[in-house]
């Protein structure tokens, strides 16, 4: 009797054993499924939409950054930002070739755009973003830079003593009547670099040296100081008239600095050779470099700086005309007018460089 009783005692523990197993077990592997799965999905998402890209920069306006940092809050893409003079971040490129850290390259001028790009720093890019964004000719040939600020080199002069009137062309400036009154920086300065070597372009070597002289005979003062020394000498009576970047004027009209906000509302603008060839343009561009290491997320940077979002920011809070089509100049850039263009190649203002350079030393422009 004892021997049944513990033997059917036995069966039945046996049987919750096997009852309680069966509960437990298979609701714990299904959590597991439950927690597991989406534990990838965010691990997926997350490497998608985030990582970092890493930006050599010659700009250093705030806008930029607030454009980086809206990029981030956007993407989760970390924007590493390393900033320097335009050369010199062309030279590191080259030293660190393909153990640099950069991923793209921004830079004022086109001259150091073909730098960039005959160095071999620079790999093309297209992209049916960047083509709707950037048209044809504010873009390298082979798609290895985009530009994505435009600024015009014009004549900035003191109304008191100039009249519109008196003005048209960059080379009427040679005219005896401009003597020891024309301003304008130093031959080493890229912006006239690139302004010479258009005309260049356009006029040929020996009239192009012919402007250069004349200038140099012309100048109220030896070059010297940046775009916004020229116009404060202006307002400060040491020449009537020089020739600088539209943006500057500009920066300086909305300047916290009084005196500089001043200076700027004192001078006019004046869009030059609008009868013959045009003013001339130069752009400030970006451009993937050749061994980057993130480049998906420079690509995305690239496509978000030429998005109509960048644009306006650029042409509102920096006083630059915006390159993508359907942005608009701010309202302070349509008060100085609409203007002819020089069209020339801009590839053509980093061919003829090293022969602008030669007339400058020439003709001993400092």
């Amino acid at each position: 009797m004892k021997k049944n009783f513990y033997s059917l005692f036995l069966l039945m523990m046996v049987g919750v054993a096997l009852i309680v197993s069966g509960c437990t077990t298979a609701p714990a592997t299904e959590e597991v499924a439950e927690t597991e799965e989406p534990t990838e999905a965010v691990v997926e998402e997350t490497e998608e939409n985030s990582g970092v890209v890493n930006l050599y920069t010659d700009r250093h306006y705030d806008t930029d950054q607030e454009l980086y940092d809206a990029f981030e809050a956007s993407t989760g893409i970390k924007v590493n930002v390393v900033k320097g003079k335009g050369d010199e971040l062309i030279e590191r490129l080259t030293r660190e070739a393909a153990d640099t850290e950069a991923d793209l390259l921004i830079t004022a001028d086109a001259g150091r755009l073909y730098r960039a790009k005959s160095a071999d720093l620079l790999q093309a890019v297209t992209s049916d973003v960047l083509s709707a964004n950037v048209p044809t000719e504010y873009k390298d040939g082979d798609n290895n830079w985009y530009a994505l600020t435009m600024r015009a080199r014009v004549l900035v002069y003191s109304p008191d003593r100039v009249s519109a009137e008196d003005l048209s062309t960059y080379e009427a400036l040679t005219a005896p009547q401009w003597a020891d009154r024309v301003l304008v920086r130093s031959s080493s300065n890229i912006y006239n670099q690139s302004l010479l070597a258009s005309f260049i372009e356009v006029n040929g070597r020996e009239e192009a040296k012919e402007w250069a002289a004349g200038l140099v005979a012309n100048m109220a003062r030896e070059p010297q100081g940046n775009d916004r020394a020229q116009a404060t000498a202006v307002v400060a009576g040491e020449g009537d008239v020089a020739i600088m970047n539209t943006y500057y004027i500009g920066k300086m009209i909305n300047s916290d600095n009084p005196e500089e906000a001043e200076v700027g509302k004192s001078v006019k603008v004046f869009f030059p050779n609008q009868e013959t060839t045009g003013t001339h343009i130069n752009v400030s561009g970006i451009g993937m470099t050749k061994h980057a290491k993130n480049a998906d997320n420079a690509l995305k940077l690239m496509e978000f700086l030429s998005s109509t979002e960048a644009q306006s920011k650029f042409a509102e809070a920096n006083y630059e005309y915006p390159v993508h089509p359907d942005v608009e100049a701010s309202d302070l850039l349509k008060s100085w007018g609409e203007f002819k263009t020089q069209q020339v190649d801009f590839s053509k203002l980093g061919e003829n460089n090293l022969e602008a350079v030669k007339v400058f030393n020439e003709v001993d422009w400092k």
